[in-house]
């Protein structure tokens, strides 16, 4: 980090800044924990083009989920661009290993989070999922919403990448008929949209912070359904939930639908790793 953008950043959060550590584990981003005599800070950075629209997508949907008063997000202190990079700063979270009360936590206020409803599905923007562009154009009908602003868009992005043949990626009306049976009295709740382990923390004293959103109104077990997919949260979580929208008999059929969607975009992503996946998924279903 240059010391004309640490400079750059004193003027956000009006202190000097006395050391900067680099963080890894972030795929898209370089992340840092900025230090000043009283306080820590959390920064990302990122020099691609779509970065500073990508970022401030992402201050939207942690404020929108703030606002909802349901359940914690970092506050957004600054989001900008300079000298070619962009960057989010945001305030530190201090994380620890959650205990089973706070799963339950967890559990209970995504919950709360997922009582929040629209007269639609989508959003009134479209945003991103991990770097790739998430359309959130509204529907009144979820099986439209799921087919045409989630399904289509990625596969149609897998066969540009000759990830998947045209023969393998069902066509909207047979995806729309299926998915039908499947997809009934749905209505619209507030998502994360990406919710694996890697975007919550659980603080030092024991509140649930929700981090690295992509948000839209849908349905509400898309979240259960990416919780599930890479693990990373406990039976605490998942019966705490429950005690608010309980198991449908279509559940595990959803889950495996609602994964396909975030295992068609790590596909696009990182490459043929996951056809396994996608492949099992479209054959079952479609």
């Amino acid at each position: 980090m240059t010391s004309n953008l640490k400079k750059y950043l004193s003027n956000f959060i009006t202190e000097t800044i006395t050391k900067v550590s680099s963080i890894s584990g972030g795929d898209i981003s370089k992340a840092y924990n900025i230090e000043t005599i009283s306080n820590t800070y959390f920064l990302k950075l990122n020099t691609t083009a779509d970065a500073l629209k990508m970022f401030q997508l992402e201050a939207k949907g942690l404020r929108l989920i703030e606002k909802t008063k349901t359940i914690k997000t970092p506050k957004v202190l600054a989001c900008d661009i300079f000298e070619g990079a962009a960057f989010l700063l945001l305030e530190f979270i201090e994380s620890k290993v959650p205990s089973d009360k706070d799963f339950e936590n967890l559990g209970h206020q995504l919950a709360n989070l997922h009582q929040c409803t629209s007269e639609n599905f989508g959003l009134d923007e479209d945003n991103f999922i991990g770097r790739l562009p998430q359309s959130n154009t509204k529907h009144k009908s979820w099986v439209d919403f799921y087919t045409f602003e989630r399904l289509l868009p990625q596969l149609q992005l897998a066969q540009q990448k000759h990830l998947l043949s045209k023969k393998e990626c069902p066509v909207a009306e047979h995806i729309t008929t299926k998915l039908q049976s499947y997809f009934e009295d749905i209505k619209p709740s507030l998502l994360h949209g990406d919710l694996w382990s890697g975007n919550y923390l659980i603080s030092k004293n024991g509140e649930p912070y929700l981090i690295d959103p992509a948000v839209y109104y849908g349905h509400n077990d898309v979240d259960i359904a990416m919780s599930k997919l890479f693990g990373g949260f406990n039976s605490s979580f998942y019966e705490a939930y429950q005690c608010k929208f309980h198991i449908n008999t279509n559940t595990k059929d959803r889950v495996a639908l609602y994964q396909l969607y975030y295992l068609l975009v790590h596909l696009n992503m990182f490459g043929n790793s996951y056809y396994g996946s996608v492949s099992k998924i479209l054959k079952t279903y479609f």
